[in-house]
């Protein structure tokens, strides 16, 4: 593979874009606006500024880099790429009207994958006419730092489709681990009533959140508290997950806190809005 397609310029989506050029590779990076890609391309030099602060790359490869990713607001030149990593938002029929898109103006042969966090990489591949070509790539958030993708294989998807994106993984410096379709998948499926369970004992004023996120921090090692966490993924997307696995399981324990539930009727998403469980307006 030697030219990748994104669509969705966001934080993940241009953190995909970020780390495939940084691999070498080609990327057309797609949205539907120019402010979205600008915005996008904004992040990446960014971020690839403080590596140039850092020494870690020269201002020479940085250049190389962007240099590599190519702007568009037209899906129709995802037909260019070997591979396409869908980044839109988290949605059933959202993704699945694009992955129809996609299957009629790319070439029979182009891999189809999707950076869903939780969605049915089956009920997307059984809107195409190649199902055995469509798979998952869950990136973690920040792309460009963490190296696990969770690759998540449909009922449908081949194995030589799975090898294909395994090498892809290991070509830009992430380890590929292999998951089958199942609501959350691992990640989300683990994290998700974790969070959740977090939110409810603040709901429950056992402590504040700030003592929740401590005791996780310093009592299980773990480098950022469940409810900053939940800031950082957004607690509409955290809502989300928990509802595809709350209806894909039926079992009460999946059950969305209510405090989330208002929190995100209140437009408070977390760092992306400028408050969520901490206040970020500062």
């Amino acid at each position: 593979m030697q030219h990748i397609v994104v669509i969705g310029a966001g934080t993940m989506g241009n953190g995909i874009a970020h780390t495939a050029a940084a691999s070498g590779l080609e990327v057309t990076l797609i949205d539907v606006a120019q402010e979205f890609l600008d915005r996008g391309m904004k992040a990446i030099s960014a971020n690839l500024q403080r590596g140039v602060d850092k020494g870690k790359i020269s201002a020479g490869d940085k250049a190389e880099i962007i240099g590599r990713i190519r702007q568009s607001t037209s899906v129709a030149d995802a037909a260019a790429g070997d591979l396409v990593i869908e980044a839109i938002l988290e949605n059933l029929a959202a993704k699945s009207a694009l992955f129809r898109q996609l299957d009629e103006i790319t070439p029979p042969e182009t891999i189809l994958a999707s950076n869903t966090s939780s969605i049915s990489i089956t009920r997307l591949g059984a809107v195409t006419r190649r199902p055995d070509k469509v798979i998952g790539m869950h990136f973690m958030n920040p792309v460009p730092v963490m190296t696990l993708v969770e690759v998540i294989r449909g009922i449908a998807t081949s194995d030589e489709t799975y090898g294909r994106v395994e090498d892809l993984a290991k070509r830009m410096s992430k380890t590929a681990i292999e998951v089958n379709d199942y609501p959350g998948f691992v990640s989300n499926r683990v994290l998700m009533p974790m969070i959740n369970e977090a939110i409810f004992a603040l709901y429950e004023g056992v402590a504040t959140a700030e003592s929740i996120d401590g005791v996780m921090k310093l009592g299980m090692n773990h480098p950022m508290g469940p409810l900053q966490l939940a800031d950082f993924i957004g607690l509409d997307v955290c809502l989300a997950i928990l509802r595809v696995l709350q209806e894909g399981f039926g079992e009460p324990k999946y059950r969305p806190c209510p405090l989330l539930v208002k929190m995100v009727d209140a437009g408070w998403l977390g760092k992306k809005s400028g408050r969520g469980f901490y206040d970020y307006r500062k």
